[in-house]
């Protein structure tokens, strides 16, 4: 209960500090940047997430971004969060407000712990939590190289909780000449940061270490009703990161593969919204190892993973102890290979085991009830026929130790018009089953509760003309989610975690980029979604809770030389529901959360090769807005720094 008191917590905030917007005049002297908006993509470019293998968008059926190396590299005074925010169709709520708060991911309207998070290929759910979510504000962007965002329902591949799609994070890895770097930032809020690493390659061994701490006095996270006259105290925020990840070339078919991905977040909290409180204070410690091998084989490749992935979350409220934990060990074999030249293969076996241990005043749970495991075996077959068909036909197997069996399918034609153009089509099905919270906890289910299971169904195109000088893609889906789980009134006659009936939600995603002009840069997006929550056969409610229908994106950016590099990036969100307990009236209150239009900007300029100096000013027009009701956000904010490499 706790738990879900902090997550609603974690919000708002409206402190200006009118600092850099000299350099926000700047940017739009200039007009220019290299987009910060993800751009659309290219069918040449190549991913991996779709497939689990390098293939090129040409030859998949699928909606894949990706924020690449050099888009991040322009996004240094940024969070993780932020930067994902920047996608079409994905929405990070909170990014705005006190950097110590919890952000939920929302990708084409589905809730919180419906969308994957990988790290390098591995899932990083928290056990402990009660949606099963991955914070991802825990993760240092500094020690990011790529992201790719894979939409649409992806169980067959990736199992539980890939329901809306997958965000595989991908970190820093060693490769070529051995260097070094240092960062320094300075920001608003007395936000400081300092980051070093050292990449490259030792004789057969790549290597790559990376860590950084961040500490910042913050705000409040907590907003003061218009008649408190009371100063909230400030909730500050610290975060300290270490990747690491080792590759060992044994024999040339043979390579050892071994990663380390540790966090620990420490934050002052509020007492819920509107509600200021002393000494409430969250400590949360992540830890995920990794240890694997990749095999070279005749016709193929075989990678086999071991991982763990341990989370605790602390919470200290005056003395009073909430202490989460969640484990999760997870084992994969995946064979990956071109039969030939008209079919491709992607097969695995994986298991994966989840405990929690909590307790606090509200109860204990315990791992030696609070635990289950899933065993799958999946498959899927990518056909090419001549130049300008495709074909993945796919299949997923699941064993649940409670739940018993489950089965995924994925049927994903495309076609390739003149080389510039790809059509598709995707039906699959996904799934989630309930966390260990939902059902041990004292709001679990005396009558039990079903997996959610969906079905998506999606079209589209991307297009790409003038030699790449112009792309613009376009999708459309509908997804059906049955036995939503949801808090609701429980035929025991309690209140707690229920299946509701099920959830129908639709959304249209366009997205146009340019480069007509050398150096110049500019992209744009629109995003719709709608969703529905049938709870019975005469009860219907919006399913988009704090997500809202409509978002507008975009940027510009220009490389004035090979010195200066400037962006401008804006974004529209579109109204949202809300609700927050008033205490004063002692019950739940619906509000409604204001659309907003919000600016930010970015210098880089290089004095030397190997000496970057940068500032990022955010919010640079003091626009007042709420993400969650009851919480701040910030006004105009800046973060400046360099980066050294050596």
């Amino acid at each position: 209960m706790l738990w879900d008191n902090t997550h609603n917590k974690l919000k708002r905030k409206n402190i200006s500090v009118a600092v850099g917007l000299g350099l926000a005049q700047l940017a739009f002297f200039y007009a220019s940047v290299f987009a910060q908006t993800q751009k659309p993509s290219s069918l040449n470019e190549v991913v991996v997430t779709a497939t689990r293998s390098p293939k090129k968008q040409a030859d998949i059926g699928k909606v894949v971004r990706v924020i690449s190396v050099e888009e991040i590299s322009h996004s240094q005074g940024r969070t993780l969060p932020e930067l994902l925010n920047t996608v079409a169709g994905l929405n990070v709520t909170g990014t705005g407000t006190n950097p110590g708060n919890i952000m939920s991911v929302f990708l084409r309207g589905a809730s919180a712990g419906n969308t994957l998070i990988l790290i390098d290929g591995i899932a990083v759910n928290d056990a402990s939590s009660p949606s099963g979510e991955y914070n991802i504000a825990a993760i240092a962007i500094d020690q990011v190289e790529r992201i790719e965002i894979l939409k649409g329902g992806n169980s067959t591949l990736y199992g539980s909780d890939a329901v809306a799609g997958v965000i595989n994070i991908i970190t820093k890895k060693g490769n070529g000449t051995l260097y070094g770097n240092l960062l320094q930032t300075a920001g608003s809020y007395q936000t400081f940061k300092q980051g070093a690493g050292l990449n490259g390659s030792i004789g057969k061994t790549d290597i790559a270490l990376n860590v950084s701490n961040l500490d910042s006095k913050s705000f409040s996270a907590a907003q003061a009703q218009a008649s408190d006259s009371s100063k909230f105290e400030k909730d500050g925020f610290n975060q300290k990161s270490i990747s690491l990840t080792i590759s060992q070339q044994v024999t040339t078919k043979w390579t050892l593969l071994g990663s380390l991905n540790y966090n620990n977040n420490s934050a002052g909290l509020d007492g819920g919204a509107f509600i200021d409180v002393i000494d409430y204070t969250y400590r949360k410690n992540a830890v995920l190892i990794n240890i694997g091998s990749k095999i070279n084989l005749s016709k193929g490749m075989l990678r086999l993973n071991f991982s763990q992935n341990n989370v605790r979350n602390e919470f200290d409220n005056q003395n009073a102890i909430t202490d989460n934990k969640g484990k999760i060990i997870n084992a994969e074999g995946v064979y990956t290979a071109e039969i030939n030249r008209f079919v491709g293969i992607t097969s695995g076996l994986n298991y994966k085991f989840s405990k929690t241990d909590q307790t606090s005043d509200y109860g204990t749970l315990s791992s030696d009830s609070a635990k289950n495991n899933i065993a799958s075996v999946f498959t899927s077959l990518f056909f090419k026929v001549g130049r300008y068909f495709r074909l993945e036909l796919g299949g997923r197997f699941n064993k649940h130790n409670q739940f018993g069996n489950n089965v995924n399918y994925t049927f994903n034609p495309s076609f390739i018009i003149s080389e510039r153009a790809k059509v598709f089509f995707n039906t699959s099905s996904a799934y989630k089953v309930p966390t260990l919270y939902q059902l041990t906890s004292e709001y679990k289910n005396p009558d039990g509760l079903k997996p959610e299971s969906s079905t998506t169904l999606e079209t589209g195109f991307d297009a790409n003309f003038m030699d790449n000088k112009i792309t613009f893609n376009a999708a459309l889906y509908s997804r059906k989610i049955k036995d939503v789980i949801d808090f609701g009134a429980q035929k025991s006659g309690g209140f707690g975690y229920v299946n509701q009936n099920k959830e129908d939600t639709k959304g249209l995603e366009l997205e146009l980029g340019t480069t007509l002009i050398k150096d110049l840069n500019l992209s744009t997006f629109y995003a719709y979604t709608d969703g529905t929550l049938k709870i019975s056969d005469t009860k219907e409610v919006s399913a988009l809770s704090r997500r809202p229908k409509n978002t507008f994106g975009a940027s510009v950016g220009y490389k004035v030389n090979t010195k200066i590099y400037f962006s401008l990036l804006y974004k529209y969100t579109g109204s949202r529901a809300d609700k927050y307990y008033d205490v004063n009236v002692a019950n739940t209150v619906d509000i409604n959360l204001n659309q907003f239009h919000k600016f930010d900007t970015y210098l880089q300029y290089k004095p030397m090769d190997k000496l970057t100096l940068f500032a990022d000013v955010k919010n640079i027009f003091d626009t007042q807005y709420n993400d969650f009701a009851g919480y701040t956000t910030m006004g105009t904010n800046f973060n400046a720094g360099l980066n050294l490499k050596f």
